[in-house]
């Protein structure tokens, strides 16, 4: 993950060369598609693969809590006690259309309607007594989700050198999880379902950086996007897997491809 992190600050720097009215010496080279930008707007799609995670925080005390058998539904128990808490990412991928507004010389206005699939787990850490014999158990709930975002960014550009061109952008974007009512099943011992689901709307900041390469045909792009969840998502059950989490919002990193 830290590896990961470190890519944008070595982006942001390498934009930083490309600023407006800023001095680089390069070479002379034919320009591909010169009017492109003039456009005053514009359409593509794109095709990212997407790292969903979780921002968790947990209530003070929570592991001193102790609970049992009612409260622990799927797990067959005579008392249990959290130890941690712990959120797991797992990759996915999103693919969506392109509409961009010009604005002015240096900024667009884009919107990106996208489809994303991608799955998330919450890992706990128990301890357990039955019949007086203590025991160590280590339990992951797997949560999809299957998003239909409406991502709504300002994109400030750098000045173009030769064919290509830096960009940050920022803003928000709404989701949509379809999958949220479809509840995550596992099946205690007497067959009964355990739920542990994610609710239906999400709000979340977006930051990000790229390139973009002008070709021949068409302008390509590729950029690094962190979106941060605003909303707790969590629906509380009233049990063992819920009780013990204060917040739990979304963190979404983005690769992205795009062809305009």
């Amino acid at each position: 993950m830290k590896n990961k992190f470190l890519v944008i600050p070595v982006v942001v720097i390498l934009f930083g060369l490309m600023l407006p009215g800023r001095s680089v010496a390069q070479m002379d080279k034919v320009l591909n598609l010169p009017t492109y930008d003039f456009s005053k707007y514009h359409f593509g799609f794109i095709l990212a693969g997407n790292e969903m995670s979780f921002s968790l925080k947990t209530k003070e005390g929570f592991t001193d809590v102790w609970y049992y058998d009612s409260d622990a539904p799927g797990l067959s128990y005579d008392s249990l006690r959290i130890l941690s808490i712990t959120g797991e990412p797992t990759p996915g991928f999103t693919i969506g259309i392109v509409a961009n507004l010009r604005l002015g010389k240096y900024f667009d206005l884009r919107f990106i309607p996208s489809l994303a699939f991608g799955e998330r787990k919450l890992n706990y850490s128990l301890f357990a007594y039955r019949d007086t014999v203590p025991s160590i158990l280590e339990i992951s709930k797997p949560i999809t989700s299957t998003y239909v975002e409406f991502p709504l960014h300002v994109k400030y550009k750098s000045a173009r050198l030769n064919n290509v061109r830096g960009y940050v952008i920022a803003g928000v974007k709404y989701n949509l999880d379809l999958a949220s009512n479809k509840k995550n099943k596992e099946e205690d011992d007497e067959g009964n379902p355990v739920f542990l689901k994610l609710k239906r709307h999400d709000l979340l900041f977006e930051v990000g950086v790229g390139f973009d390469f002008y070709t021949a045909f068409f302008k390509f792009g590729t950029e690094l996007k962190m979106g941060w969840g605003i909303n707790d998502l969590l629906e509380r059950e009233d049990n063992i897997f819920t009780n013990g989490i204060e917040r739990l919002n979304s963190k979404i990193f983005t690769l992205s491809l795009t062809f305009e």
